[in-house]
């Protein structure tokens, strides 16, 4: 049978009894040899479709798409061993357990051990309330410790299903994992993901879904099981379909996360913060004129980009002539205009320039009537500056940058762009240094990127295809030799075969058209802490994402700038027309206590928050005192407490270590501790910035919450009261 995986403390020795736990022996020695031989059936595949020899297209992407697939089964068969399996459900049904786990899994006489946790079979394993039994008798979850299981608990759905086989406690798996410390990384919650939780994981990934919730109420699990479902469950997602991105609040977010979706077996979705969608989002700083940062937020400022590019798109209103060797050719407004009007929609702006030039030149040969060879025309054609000259004048490459910095330095091209502007507004977004980029700026210069191209495109393009002309004329010349050399007559008609030319030419040393992996368009798109983006933003996201299947994670009571509207008339005024809402109610993470001392905060400047009810309590009460007491209040704790994490927010001189942030309230959002400290709270501002940054920072503990106040804070905050 092999080596127990059962190593529960003496204090639960009751639970080692066979009669609870003799099944799951036997299951799980079954198990360990069943993932022995898919390691090595998995690795053996993946092997073969490596060495296989693909034609271009299809084909290739095919081949491709399964060696990712193969490739992060095989990754989570080595990450996990018996401990992918979560738990186990008995149905109504029968008597014979079914085991949930994170992947799905035969044994070697074709029978089902794991039942993958993202198929319909698993969802009672999940969404199963004593109100809902969903046809179960009874729910077993495990509690995995290194390999081992350290804990174990029943449910009890059916009376009938009551028997010496369960063993049942006064907490559930859920309740007990919410006191264990954390750590730098989100653990993993996969097994004790509730029924709340899981409808909104499980829900369809047509339109837009919301997912409105406040603090501890789980929305961040919820939008990670729920892109790992969406890629299991949808196969209009898939990696070969455009995959999923994940868009998280800021960088200690991503890595806080970053362990979660390969632990789901998906280690493919790209993730990012909105900054690092566009190139210059590294070193872009805060805008420092509010009223300026407003100005360039809305959709109708995005507008002015495509009138921007639009000013270097102007056909010529004269005729042309253009002079050859052998005749003059001539060019009307209308050949120009028919011209611009060539690439096919969406094409961008620089790309669409070398569609433009090959139709002016083809029509001016259609229009030779001389002797000489065609070719010899267009060669002569393409050699001709005055006509180039006048195509780069009217159809002009711009780089993106350039193009929004003019916005900022040129008052005229402004207000010709944006018609809209007083001339007090012109005069507030002109700058010194246009260059000098703000977070406001970034999607502005996303959607000139956009929509102007690349501007090296057509020669990087022309270089490329120089190069792979002359290696096949390379390699025409090689097999030329080789089937002069060889009477086989097979091989030389191989040889001479469609296709099998062109497949010789390597293409390894080939200069790389440049790709943005962020650029998408993708088929899904996550967004977490949604309630802060933009309307300019927004254009962000769905300029990725054109079928506007997104699911929008965030809470309106945590909106540094305000929401006064509702989800549905926000989304709908920055382009989404199909918009569904779920609701996350109970907070799961943080204690009673702190969210007493938090509550007023929130409400002070939002009476109708939507804050969530907590589930639990720690028993310590919220704790208050001299700031000056930070630095031995932490060591204390470190002293007293081996494990777990804690976090400074508000000092961001205080020094960090393996177990200790400093973060401001806007860094710490979507993060949590087992110790959170505040300090000067007061000081971070007025207003509903101010009262939001108190109550996210005051959320973040899972257990203890000290809030610390300097002197002179508080001599500050008195004689402001008095």
């Amino acid at each position: 049978m092999g080596p127990s995986v059962f190593d529960l403390p003496d204090n639960l020795a009751r639970k080692r009894n066979p009669v609870l736990i003799g099944h799951d022996q036997q299951h799980f020695s079954a198990l360990r040899s069943s993932i022995e031989k898919s390691r090595s059936d998995t690795a053996a595949r993946l092997d073969t479709v490596q060495k296989s020899p693909v034609r271009m297209g299809q084909e290739a992407m095919e081949r491709d798409f399964e060696i990712h697939r193969l490739g992060g089964r095989l990754r989570s068969l080595h990450r996990y061993g018996v401990d992918l399996c979560l738990g186990h459900v008995v149905t109504l049904d029968s008597d014979a357990p079914v085991y949930i786990g994170r992947l799905g899994l035969l044994g070697n006489s074709g029978e089902q051990l794991l039942v993958d946790w993202r198929s319909p079979a698993a969802e009672p394993f999940f969404g199963a309330t004593h109100a809902n039994p969903m046809g179960l008798k009874s729910r077993r979850r495990y509690r995995w410790t290194n390999g081992v299981i350290t804990d174990y608990w029943d449910e009890v759905f059916d009376s009938t299903g009551l028997s010496t086989d369960a063993a049942l406690d006064d907490q559930s798996s859920f309740i007990a994992s919410l006191g264990t410390v954390r750590s730098p990384r989100m653990r993993d919650v996969l097994g004790t993901v509730q029924a709340d939780q899981d409808a909104i994981i499980r829900a369809g990934a047509r339109g837009a879904l919301v997912v409105d919730g406040g603090p501890g109420t789980g929305k961040t699990v919820v939008a990670l099981h729920r892109t790992a479902y969406l890629l299991y469950a949808d196969s209009r997602l898939g990696h070969n379909r455009g995959g999923v991105l994940f868009v998280g609040p800021h960088e200690p977010y991503l890595a806080y996360v970053s362990d979660v979706l390969p632990s789901l077996g998906e280690d493919g979705v790209q993730t990012c913060t909105l900054l690092d969608l566009v190139t210059e989002g590294e070193n872009a700083i805060e805008e420092a004129d509010p009223p300026v940062a407003q100005l360039k937020s809305t959709v109708q400022m995005i507008t002015a980009i495509e009138a921007a590019v639009a000013f270097y798109e102007q056909p010529p209103t004269r005729n042309m002539t253009v002079e050859t060797e052998w005749a003059d050719l001539k060019l009307t407004p209308n050949d120009w205009i028919e011209a611009f009007r060539a690439p096919d929609p969406g094409t961008p702006h620089n790309e669409a320039r070398e569609q433009i030039w090959d139709l002016l030149v083809t029509n001016l040969v259609d229009r030779y009537a001389g002797d000489e060879a065609t070719e010899e025309v267009r060669e002569s054609l393409q050699r001709n500056e005055d006509l180039r000259y006048e195509l780069d004048r009217s159809w002009t490459i711009i780089d993106a940058a350039d193009l929004v910095a003019d916005l900022w330095c040129v008052p005229a091209y402004l207000r010709k762009c944006a018609p809209w502007l007083s001339p007090e507004d012109v005069r507030a977004l002109q700058r010194p240094d246009p260059t000098r980029w703000t977070v406001a700026d970034l999607p502005l210069l996303d959607a000139a990127r956009m929509r102007l191209g690349d501007p090296e495109h057509a020669r990087r393009t022309r270089r490329r295809e120089l190069t792979e002309a002359a290696e096949r004329e390379r390699m025409d010349r090689v097999v030329d030799e080789l089937v002069a050399a060889d009477d086989d007559e097979m091989m030389a008609a191989q040889f001479r075969q469609e296709g099998i030319r062109d497949a010789l030419v390597d293409r390894a040393g080939f200069e790389e058209i440049p790709t943005d992996p962020l650029a998408g368009p993708f088929a899904h798109i996550v967004v977490d802490e949604a309630q802060e983006l933009t309307d300019a933003q927004w254009q962000m996201v769905l300029r990725r994402c054109p079928s506007g299947s997104v699911t929008i994670v965030g809470d309106r009571a945590q909106a540094r700038r305000g929401f006064s509207e509702s989800w549905r008339e926000r989304l709908g005024r920055v382009g989404f027309d199909r918009v569904n809402m779920a609701t996350l109610g109970v907070n799961y993470r943080t204690p009673r206590e702190v969210m007493a001392a938090a509550e007023p905060m929130i409400r002070a400047v939002l009476p109708d928050a939507n804050v969530p009810v907590s589930i639990r309590s720690s028993g310590m009460p919220v704790e208050y005192g001299d700031a000056a007491d930070l630095s031995s209040l932490i060591h204390g704790w470190l002293d007293s407490n081996a494990n777990g994490i804690a976090c400074v927010i508000g000092d961001p001189a205080f020094p960090e270590s393996d177990r200790i942030r400093s973060l401001t309230p806007q860094s710490a959002k979507g993060l949590e501790f087992d110790l959170v400290v505040v300090i000067d709270p007061d000081s971070f501002g007025s207003g509903v910035a101010g009262a939001v940054d108190r109550y996210v920072a005051m959320t973040r503990a899972t257990g203890r919450l000290i809030v610390l106040t300097s002197q002179r804070e508080a001599e500050f905050s008195a004689s402001s009261t008095a």
